[in-house]
């Protein structure tokens, strides 16, 4: 047997009291002799013996009724096995409040059923322990430590949340702020669905994790998992294709799952589908936007009860003009002219080199260098930002280049550099149409398809560390054109001058228009259709002005300002897990929209399938893992007592210390001397 507040024991020491007592009131019989009380004297001494007899039953009885007293203050138990603890608790409590615990058993929401049983587990421990209370969100404020009554409140007060996270972040968080003092106990009350119960080893900072499973009926579930455009960048007046993946997360073929999207108020049937069972398809659709300007689509499927993850939202900028900035040293190149006239969706304007306007590059989608001489350090240093903040830049050098100004910007760009010139005829021989510039552009690649040629062209250095990435190659494997990745933005260099008189490129209208479209476009390549609530907390917006006191806002479901952070010609918004509920969100700036958001919850939760108890078990059979079982209409704090404490037989000393109370009274009221 041990004690939980030995300490206490010391105070059986004061059974002396009632001893001394006892003492100090025995008195001694004194002889008195008289003559013929032969009789009075038996009578006597039997009344004596009695007294004694039953003042020592007295005395007995109270000892032991006082002892007991003491004993069931100090807490008596009989430990079970060796995990009985003692001393200061320190007691972190999980409660999963994603979504997927809105299911109901026996028409009780799960979360509801775990807030009151997380109370019990708080309930039964003492008053001088302290409680952390966490969920999905894993805010800062979750992390403290918490008196026994304010642990309660935080119980009470938390709602489903979009968030998720798996388990092994939960326990990382729960280990990181372990006291240093105390036993650290854990409970994860939670569905433990297999896609985020990935916990890990036990560490020596937690005593033990204790598992409580919460079971809903099994529910069927089909989501829209993700959706993108086939051209990257769709177009006006045109059918974009659009891919669309959807989940069954059922062991059931679901037949005939309607899909439909919903534009501009109006929503289009797209048809049926058919998906196996446990199996993800892919469907397509055509999508037709007749204006330019910022798009918002939702994709829909009709699936219950399960429905957080029915409907995706996307949403996608589609420019009304395309703005090009040419720059060369005597006069425009006709044929760029020429080329982009016949684009109305695209903006042209031609600047000399010496008339640059260097605060106004971050407004063009794309920057053509027209074979320049030279390449300035100051547009050089430029180039460099306006690249890294997301833009364009195709170089074309002269023929009379200047090689080592050119190779200072191409320093600083991260690029090859020029080597020397070549008056040799070569011809291109190879087109990669796996990057975005050529794909999706030729249906095939046959012999009709005309490839440029060139009569003279600069050859550069090799080097892998540069990462060049070959757009067109010479047929002795050299590069015509190559790209380069710059933090946001992208840098194509050819080795021909554009001149016709040395490259045949400005005339061969099947590599050079879409050549220079989807260059233009590829400005927008990195942006996304869709976020995902708790994960993407950031996205960053083109600087249209040079004011310091730029300040953005995000409305949507609710309205707040952003972090903001500046970055060159482009500014980091930073959401910071504000944005709690699914649709579409608009960056504004003085009242004027300057970007769409489309935010979307999480579908880590979409596969409903959940770890039983009797999977739990066979998962985590280590030492410090314990899986609370059977105890939904069952009382969570004696068993967590009986748990910790082993059988508590306090109850049992008080019953018995009244027992001998009421002993003491009967003797002292019947038994008559």
């Amino acid at each position: 047997m041990q004690f939980l507040h030995p300490y206490i024991l010391w105070g059986l020491l004061a059974l002396a009291i009632p001893i001394i007592i006892h003492l100090f009131h025995f008195r001694r019989f004194k002889k008195v002799y008289f003559t013929n009380v032969k009789f009075l004297k038996e009578i006597k001494e039997e009344k004596s013996t009695r007294n004694k007899l039953r003042n020592l039953l007295v005395l007995l009885s109270r000892l032991a009724a006082f002892a007991l007293l003491i004993l069931a203050f100090a807490q008596p138990f009989i430990s079970r096995d060796e995990t009985t603890k003692s001393g200061k608790n320190n007691i972190s409590i999980f409660i999963d409040n994603s979504y997927s615990m809105l299911a109901a058993s026996e028409d009780v929401p799960l979360l509801d059923k775990a807030k009151r049983k997380a109370e019990e587990i708080v309930k039964a421990y003492a008053p001088t322990d302290q409680f952390q209370i966490m969920s999905h969100e894993l805010k800062g404020s979750q992390l403290r430590w918490l008196s026994q009554e304010n642990a309660i409140i935080a119980i009470e007060d938390i709602e489903s949340s979009p968030e998720v996270n798996v388990l092994s972040n939960v326990q990382l968080k729960q280990k990181q702020s372990a006291p240093s003092d105390g036993n650290h106990i854990v409970y994860l009350l939670s569905d433990f669905q297999e896609s985020i119960t990935d916990l890990t080893d036990l560490q020596d900072t937690i005593s033990e994790v204790n598992l409580l499973p919460f079971q809903a009926i099994n529910e069927s579930n089909i989501s829209v998992d993700s959706a993108w455009f086939q051209a990257v960048v769709p177009a006006v007046n045109q059918n974009n294709k659009l891919f669309v993946k959807l989940s069954n997360h059922s062991n059931n073929r679901k037949d005939d799952v309607r899909v439909s999207i919903q534009m501009k108020g109006q929503t289009r049937p797209e048809g049926t589908v058919d998906i196996p069972a446990n199996s993800s398809i892919i469907d397509t659709i055509n999508v037709l936007v007749t204006d330019p300007g910022w798009q918002e689509m939702t994709i829909k499927v009709e699936d219950h009860p399960v429905q957080f993850d029915d409907s995706y939202y996307l949403s996608f900028n589609i420019k009304e003009n395309v703005k090009v900035l040419s720059v060369h040293d005597q006069a425009p190149n006709r044929y760029l002219s020429a080329l982009f006239a016949g684009l109305s969706q695209f903006d042209l304007v031609h600047t000399p080199a010496s008339n640059i306007q260097y605060d106004e590059l971050k407004l063009y989608d794309l920057i053509i260098l027209s074979d320049l001489r030279t390449i300035s350090s100051g547009l050089a240093g430029e180039l460099s930002s306006y690249i890294a903040s997301g833009g364009n830049t195709l170089i074309f050098p002269a023929k009379n280049a200047d090689k080592e100004s050119y190779n200072a910007c191409l320093n600083r760009l991260n690029a090859n550099t020029m080597l020397n010139w070549k008056d040799d005829e070569n011809s291109v021989f190879k087109i990669n149409t796996s990057e975005f510039v050529f794909s999706n552009v030729y249906q095939s690649l046959g012999s009709n398809l005309k490839l440029p040629s060139t009569k003279g062209n600069f050859t550069f250095s090799e080097l892998s560390a540069r990462g060049a990435e070959s757009l067109l190659q010479y047929r002795n494997g050299q590069n015509y054109i190559s790209k380069y990745s710059l933090d946001k933005g992208k840098l194509y260099i050819c080795a021909a001058p554009i001149d016709k008189k040395y490259n045949d490129l400005t005339i061969n209208a099947e590599i050079f228009v879409p050549l220079l479209y989807k260059v233009a476009f590829s400005a927008d390549q990195g942006e996304l259709l869709a976020y995902t609530i708790g994960k993407d907390n950031n996205s960053t917006v083109k600087n249209t002005t040079n004011s310091s006191d730029i300040i953005y806002k995000v409305s949507g479901e609710q309205e707040f300002i952003p972090g903001q952070s500046a970055q060159g010609n482009t500014t980091l918004l930073s959401f910071n897990n504000m944005i709690r509920k699914s649709g579409f969100y608009k960056v504004t700036l003085n009242e004027q929209m300057i970007k769409g958001l489309a935010f979307n919850y999480d579908r880590i939760e979409s596969d409903l399938t959940s770890y039983n108890e009797d999977r739990l078990t066979e998962i985590f059979d280590v030492a410090g893992y314990n899986i609370l079982s059977n105890t939904m209409n069952a009382d969570l704090t004696n068993i967590i007592k009986e748990k910790d404490q082993g059988v508590t037989l306090w109850r049992w000393c008080l019953i018995l210390a009244l027992l001998f109370l009421a002993i003491e009274t009967l003797l002292l009221r019947f038994w008559k001397i």
